[in-house]
């Protein structure tokens, strides 16, 4: 592999274009234990930009975070049979601390609803303590077999895990949705990266739950990523771990909960759906930087006015909350900067050269359409704040044209089985409602029932696979 620049083109071969553009960018790394990743520190500024978005979302609705062990006693997990069978082939377990085997193994957080949730039967007495609405950031440990890929597909990943109790089925049910459309406004608006939402089949609902809510997108090879989940959890938990309330009216009830959650391979869905030939593109809200300034001067020129120039400008456009760095460094070349800056996805570069100095303005350079503009330095800081808009929302313009085209509905199996070869993407077609279709399909072809959407269309044909009386058209895919 190239030290310099990204050297497979993305529509050539995807997946080791997307692992050049994770590496070279500066994203990530390897780490020496195998299944693993270091988050580097452009990966990590974009995953700060998420948390601080998502905690203002969640704060504002009375939401607060806290922190749970990593580590979860083998009884606890055992406790709900239905989700410790759904988690058991992914569990890491430590069964010896120091030189002394364990009393009882301990597993490493593959998710934490059995430990918050024996905690909050000690927490909740009577309605007073309702709703409880907590969450935490942390990592979490899955011990994958499958192929491995950055952000994807990690033995160790980072995430957001919301946990709540209510007192009524119809606050639990509020709470799944509040977030659902919350977690929506986060990818739709800020990661420029449009979604499907609707509920999942009872196959491919996380384990435990009453029923779950997803947000799908699909990437530029065809396979459906799913982003994010929203869980009614019902009173099942309730139930295995005893949390109870007495209500108003002096009786005993159990609460109902949900749990939700987002992780890291956001960070993946962005690079696979905006990143290009170059490297990365960031949309200008999430991104660590989004402006860089570059000067370049020239041999006779006024190096030294033109470097003040550049200073004067990003002073401006910090003070105006832009985050923006001057490259300084004078061991690169102007050419060498550009082509970095580029890799690395910042939104805007603005170039300060003897020609703009002497006709006191700025060139502007978008990182998603590499169209060069000249302003006047009296307009830059107006045109660049301008410029970020545009280029957020063509990001997300151009990410809604490919989900569009790459949704295909379908009448008959012959056409969904060509379809997934040919085209990959949703595919919408008739489903009879039964688990055993929906098993052979997957056994067959790969592709899972991503989402039965949350508007019914009336099924354009009897159920694709058995012929029997369709009840719904749901979206199929395979899937990362």
């Amino acid at each position: 592999m190239s030290d310099i620049g990204v050297t497979v083109k993305k529509n050539e071969n995807f997946s080791e274009w997307y692992t050049e553009v994770v590496l070279k960018s500066g994203l990530a790394d390897y780490a020496p234990i195998k299944g693993c990743m270091i988050f580097r520190e452009l990966s990590y500024a974009i995953w700060e930009k998420i948390q601080e978005i998502f905690n203002k979302k969640i704060k504002a609705t009375g939401h607060k975070n806290v922190y749970f062990p990593m580590f979860i006693p083998e009884s606890f997990l055992k406790k709900e049979a239905e989700h410790f069978a759904g988690f058991v082939p992914e569990v890491a377990w430590v069964t010896q601390g120091g030189d002394s085997p364990l009393e009882e193994k301990l597993a490493v957080r593959p998710t934490s609803e059995t430990i918050i949730y024996a905690t909050y039967a000690k927490w909740i007495r009577s309605w007073r303590d309702l709703p409880i609405k907590l969450n935490q950031w942390c990592n979490i440990v899955r011990w994958e077999t499958k192929a491995t890929k950055p952000f994807l597909r990690t033995r160790e990943f980072l995430w957001q895990e919301g946990h709540t109790a209510h007192a009524t089925k119809e606050d639990s049910d509020k709470e799944v949705m509040d977030i659902l459309n919350e977690y929506r406004d986060l990818m739709e608006s800020y990661l420029a990266i449009p979604v499907l939402v609707g509920v999942k089949t009872d196959n491919e609902k996380f384990a435990g739950a009453l029923y779950t809510t997803t947000l799908e997108a699909i990437m530029p090879d065809g396979k459906a990523l799913q982003m994010g989940t929203s869980h009614n959890l019902g009173q099942n938990f309730a139930k295995v771990f005893d949390i109870k309330y007495i209500g108003e009216d002096e009786k005993e009830h159990y609460v109902w909960q949900t749990s939700w959650g987002i992780s890291t391979r956001l960070i993946g869905a962005l690079v696979m759906v905006h990143g290009d030939d170059k490297g990365l593109v960031i949309p200008p809200k999430v991104a660590p930087i989004q402006v860089v300034i570059v000067p370049i001067p020239y041999k006779g020129a006024d190096s030294a006015a033109i470097m003040a120039k550049a200073k004067e400008v990003r002073e401006k456009l910090v003070e105006k909350g832009i985050t923006t760095i001057l490259d300084d460094r004078e061991e690169y070349t102007p050419g060498w900067k550009f082509n970095e800056w580029e890799l690395k996805g910042v939104p805007i570069r603005v170039e300060i050269g003897p020609r703009d100095l002497k006709q006191e303005q700025v060139t502007l350079a978008r990182r998603d359409t590499y169209q060069k503009t000249a302003v006047k330095l009296d307009d830059a800081v107006h045109a660049i704040e301008k410029l970020l808009e545009e280029i957020q929302n063509s990001l997300y313009a151009k990410a809604k044209a490919a989900l569009a085209e790459k949704i295909t509905t379908v009448s008959s199996y012959n056409e969904f089985q060509w379809t997934l070869e040919a085209k990959g993407g949703f595919i919408k077609a008739a489903w009879c409602g039964h688990s055993r279709c929906e098993e052979k399909i997957k056994e067959e072809t790969g592709a899972t029932i991503r989402l039965r959407p949350f508007e019914k269309e009336p099924p354009i044909t009897d159920c694709i696979y058995c012929g029997a009386k369709a009840v719904e058209m749901v979206y199929f895919a395979r899937s990362y």
